[in-house]
């Protein structure tokens, strides 16, 4: 086990940021603001009449109401969950003041994401009962958050920590459930819904904190999957087969209880798209996400939505004040 690296680590000082030991956790820290943005920013006059339209006058179908509903009933208390890891689990065993920096600037985020929530209930004039207690009404919801709930447990405990190899693996699994699998599967089948719809010039405002949104989950994605690396690297006594095809396995869980939340939003096929194609996508982004932590890939299928990538590189952003298009100062620019 080593006692000097990543996670609590008694060598060095945490209120002490230089010298660097992890570059990549500052760059993730400048990429972050660098993409700063919030909702207020988003016009969202068009939404709310498109929302008070009947379908007979041109408005939303009863089925492209359901997928905004579901997927405004998933996030709105998901964004929720994750700031909870950060703040009261992760931040306390990750010592490092670099990657400590970036945990504070991601927690931000996440309440940027919490506060999308809240502008765009307001602003459709929705039940704020009935949205923020999907999460326990709605079946294929309350299945994908208990089921990180159980696979987070060990680091909100607060006597736990990674003193010992058995630990670390915990420690490592409930990253695995955060980051992984709920910011980078359970959040992706609805962004490649919301983003769709955007496509489609429907509700763009919403569609556009989304694709915000997106920019933000990848820089977080990419930070998770770095800094599982960087423990395994440091103890690699931790990254056992039997450890590794348990991580695999909870994937293909976690692929499952997506594809029933993609099925519960959309029981009939919408836009061109349908919980087949959803599918389909969910297995690719599934074996990427597993292949970035040194994992073989469970599905070989390949990506029906090449337009994510693309609408994930935001290289601009509007004025909203001037309603034209306008360089974006310093884009993010990772490269999956």
């Amino acid at each position: 086990m080593n006692k000097a690296g990543i996670l609590n680590n008694s060598t060095i000082d945490p209120n002490k940021i230089l010298p660097m030991r992890y570059p990549w956790a500052r760059e993730y820290y400048k990429t972050g603001v660098n993409n700063n943005w919030v909702p207020e920013e988003v016009p969202m006059m068009d939404d709310i009449e498109l929302w008070k339209k009947s379908p007979e006058r041109g408005g939303l179908t009863p089925e492209e109401r359901r997928m905004i509903l579901w997927n405004l009933g998933f996030f709105s208390t998901a964004e929720s969950l994750t700031a909870n890891n950060i703040v009261l689990a992760v931040y306390r065993h990750v010592t490092n003041p670099e990657c400590r920096q970036y945990l504070l600037r991601q927690a931000f985020e996440e309440a940027i994401h919490t506060d999308m929530f809240i502008y765009c209930s307001d602003s459709l004039g929705l039940d704020p009962d009935e949205i923020y207690s999907m999460y326990e009404s709605v079946p294929s919801i309350k299945a994908k958050d208990d089921f990180v709930i159980g696979m987070t447990s060990s680091i909100m405990d607060p006597n736990f920590k990674t003193d010992t190899t058995e630990n670390i693996q915990k420690f490592i699994h409930d990253l695995f459930g955060y980051y992984v699998i709920m910011e980078g599967v359970f959040f992706y089948a609805g962004f490649a819904m919301m983003l769709q719809l955007l496509r489609q010039q429907k509700m763009v405002g919403i569609g556009e904190q989304f694709q915000y949104t997106l920019r933000d989950e990848s820089v977080h994605l990419a930070f998770g999957s770095d800094l599982i690396n960087t423990i395994v690297q440091e103890n690699s006594e931790v990254w056992t087969d039997s450890f590794k095809q348990d991580l695999a396995d909870k994937m293909k869980v976690a692929v499952d209880l997506e594809d029933a939340y993609a099925q519960d939003c959309l029981p009939r096929g919408i836009m061109g798209m349908n919980a087949e194609i959803i599918r389909q996508y969910l297995e690719h982004i599934a074996d990427r996400r597993l292949e970035r932590i040194g994992l073989e890939k469970i599905y070989g299928a390949t990506n029906p939505f090449p337009w994510m990538s693309e609408i994930m590189d935001l290289k601009k952003e509007k004025n909203f004040f001037e309603t034209r298009v306008t360089e974006y100062q310093t884009a993010g620019n990772l490269d999956w």
